[in-house]
């Protein structure tokens, strides 16, 4: 209490994310001092700029009896916005509202034949170019359908299927209108169609199923139908509301069909409608770094129109639109809502999800860029340094003894990254090993990454997923000693990440037991002590042998060794069951007729 720092009758005092003290002080008209003094008398060592966590700004407002409200992301990022007069959630009159295109978004089990079924739907080759026949990126494409007389546009979005995706898939359905179930004829509900399931049930949207590769001789639409009954979507030809429509990717089977099906899904169900005029909104789906074109980024439209030339901001990325292109590779002068295309003109790849939005001018986007990137920083370095506590400081110089697998993450795409780091993070890795990402990127793997992986204090593996390192940059790596790891398809990469972990914990052995003696006479030697005439029991008794003592069922003598043993005057280095044997135990002499020898060796465990 001498400290001088102000107290609170429940006073509300809203903080961001990895907020200081320096801030709560300007909140409360308090010196950052007297709070520092606050935390240390809580027992926690926090310096007055450090970025803290929020359980620190709780604790430490609860004790001087404010109400600590920590902004969540979308608030903070709207509080933002409101400084340069910009909402996203204003109301839009009606008048100004045109019908737009249903976004689609492809989901089921991997191998199911959902980037063929996009193939035959937009008559190009997706496939050949994915490593394994694993779709590796988010793609968005557009497709024109005559429906009822009238050319309909579809947007497509293609998310890759693997479960270690689940982020991006999730964020696949947050910008869909309607999802497409691709389920295989011949294969049925698999795990990863009931995820696929639970991710547009949770976002809302109206599903069609395509039951795929009805062509095999061994389909079953009707089974597939049946199965997903049980999961609440039930056949229109059932008296359900889903519609079902049997497809067959490869010849091309029931693809109008399919379509047909999502625009009257879209037109029953829902009223797409978005104004066409103002500054443009929407979502980044995916971007990477290109060669010779910088930054590019595929964003879908939501709001607006996006035209060449504008200032745009994406989550922590700013730029000039200095050009788009549609899914074809084509120019295209602008963009309405639903349609998906490429950006050229960004500082950085944003990260897959993160909305953008145009603005009026350049330094507009770039503030907003900033302050994004500055509160990203702060919670992210609240969020990875733990509590200094005064009890927990002793611990924290202990923890030298555990062992990290410290990685720097370098992909070609910001989805990839942030879902092979997604998938890392959701390992089930044991607490004597830590797992830290110092570092991830968009990119080519540079100098930089190398001598950051050579100034940490521990060893340090880059990751390469899709991108490679040049020649100087792969020479630097060698001479500093940093390993550099390439992978094409994301779980080969989790495998091997998993067996690394497991391989830097300390062996775990356990006993076996070798074989068990009763000693029938003792031999007194003036040379080595005494000597048990035994007969094996069970197993084997081996020479240099881990044994114990037993007499009576208690163990009298524990981590002894056979030094010695011999069958009748000849020395043997095992003795099997059924046999008689001379042995000594290495220093031990205190053995008594009717004892038992137990033999034993130390095996390392395989951990599972």
């Amino acid at each position: 209490m001498s400290s001088g720092a102000p107290r609170g009758q429940g006073q509300v005092v809203r903080l961001s994310r990895g907020a200081s003290l320096s801030d709560f002080a300007d909140k409360i008209n308090a010196n950052p001092g007297s709070l520092v003094q606050e935390m240390f008398n809580l027992g926690e060592m926090v310096t007055a700029t450090q970025s803290c966590s929020d359980d620190t700004l709780q604790l430490l407002g609860e004790h001087l009896g404010f109400d600590i409200q920590i902004v969540s992301p979308e608030d903070e990022d709207r509080e933002l916005l409101a400084q340069f007069n910009i909402d996203l959630d204003a109301e839009v009159a009606e008048e100004r509202l045109v019908s737009r295109a249903p976004v689609v978004t492809v989901m089921g089990h991997v191998d199911h034949g959902k980037t063929k079924l996009l193939d035959a739907i937009r008559k190009a080759n997706v496939v050949a170019g994915e490593a394994g026949g694993i779709t590796q990126h988010i793609g968005a494409y557009q497709v024109h359908v005559p429906h009822d007389g009238v050319d309909r546009a579809v947007t497509f979005i293609d998310t890759p299927g693997h479960e270690a995706f689940t982020a991006m898939r999730a964020r696949g359905a947050q910008v869909t209108d309607i999802v497409i179930l691709v389920v295989a004829a011949d294969d049925g509900v698999m795990p990863q169609t009931i995820e696929a399931l639970n991710h547009a049930k949770a976002a809302d949207v109206p599903i069609v199923v395509a039951v795929n590769k009805v062509d095999k001789p061994e389909a079953n639409p009707d089974k597939v139908r049946q199965q997903l009954t049980e999961y609440g979507l039930v056949a229109e030809e059932y008296g359900g509301e889903t519609m079902f429509v049997n497809v067959a990717a490869k010849p091309g089977i029931g693809i109008e069909e399919l379509l047909e099906a999502v625009l009257l899904t879209a037109d029953a169900s829902l009223e797409l409608t978005a104004p066409i005029d103002g500054p443009a909104q929407g979502v980044a789906i995916e971007a990477h770094l290109d060669k010779g074109r910088g930054a590019v980024a595929t964003v879908l439209v939501q709001k607006g129109t996006l035209r060449a030339g504008d200032s745009i901001v994406a989550g922590g990325a700013h730029g000039r639109v200095r050009a788009m292109l549609d899914e074809n590779g084509n120019q295209v002068a602008e963009a309405g809502p639903a349609r998906p295309v490429m950006v050229l003109g960004l500082t950085a790849p944003p990260g897959a999800g993160d909305t953008f939005l145009a603005a009026a001018d350049d330094r507009t986007v770039r503030q907003i860029a900033e302050q994004r990137q500055a509160r990203r920083r702060a919670a992210a370095f609240a969020n990875s340094r733990g509590r200094a506590t005064l009890e927990t400081l002793m611990e924290q110089l202990k923890e030298g003894e555990k062992t990290s697998l410290n990685l720097i993450l370098k992909g070609d795409g910001s989805g990839s990254v942030e879902a092979l780091e997604d998938a890392l993070f959701s390992l089930d890795i044991p607490e004597e090993v830590q797992l830290k990402v110092l570092d991830r990127g968009v990119g080519a793997i540079t100098e930089s990454n190398v001598m950051l992986a050579s100034a940490s204090s521990e060893p340090v593996t880059i990751i390469g997923f899709n991108v490679r390192a040049s020649n100087k940059v792969r020479e630097i790596a060698d001479r500093e000693g940093v390993e550099i790891r390439y992978y094409t398809v994301i779980y080969q990469a989790i495998e091997e990440i998993e067996a690394a972990l497991k391989g830097l914990l300390k062996p775990e052995y356990e006993e076996v037991e070798l074989g068990s003696a009763e000693i029938r006479d003792v031999f007194r030697s003036s040379k080595i002590g005494n000597i048990s005439g035994c007969i094996v029991r069970s197993g084997i008794i081996r020479r240099n042998a881990k044994a114990r003592l037993l007499r009576d069922g208690t163990v009298v003598a524990d981590n002894l060794t056979i030094t010695s043993l011999k069958r009748f005057k000849d020395d043997a280095t095992e003795v099997r069951e059924g046999f008689e044997c001379g042995l000594t135990l290495g220093g031990y002499n205190n053995v008594q007729v009717g004892d038992i020898i137990e033999t034993f060796e130390m095996r390392e465990k395989v951990r599972a």
